[in-house]
């Protein structure tokens, strides 16, 4: 996998992916490669390397990110009655792009998501 794979492939248009939420600054769409029935990636439109690089500075944007992280988890609880966020740090984060996963159901893939 790349290190970046959200700027290099998401961001930059090189994939096309299912958008389910959209703001300004932050996008959700169905991920490419799910791991559960249903898998919903949240990712802030910059570059940010991981929820423990924030800074001061990045506290709206933030914001804005759990905003759209609680329309689409709403979303997900209420077509299937559950949901789950989840986001990886370190050795866990295989693209080193600030991101969230909501899920809900159950596993398809095996694997453990980055």
């Amino acid at each position: 996998m790349t290190e970046d794979f959200y700027c290099e492939n998401v961001l930059s248009g090189n994939i096309d992916v299912d958008v389910v939420h959209e703001t300004e600054n932050v996008l959700a769409y169905r991920h490419t490669r799910p791991y559960w029935e249903t898998h919903i990636v949240v990712i802030p439109k910059r570059h940010i390397s991981s929820l423990l690089t924030m800074d001061p500075a990045d506290d709206e944007l933030l914001v804005e990110i759990f905003a759209v992280i609680r329309a689409v988890a709403a979303k997900v609880v209420e077509e299937s009655g559950s949901a789950r966020v989840l986001s990886n740090l370190g050795n866990y984060q295989e693209s080193k792009h600030l991101h969230f996963h909501v899920n809900s159901g159950r596993q398809i893939r095996p694997d453990n998501p980055s």
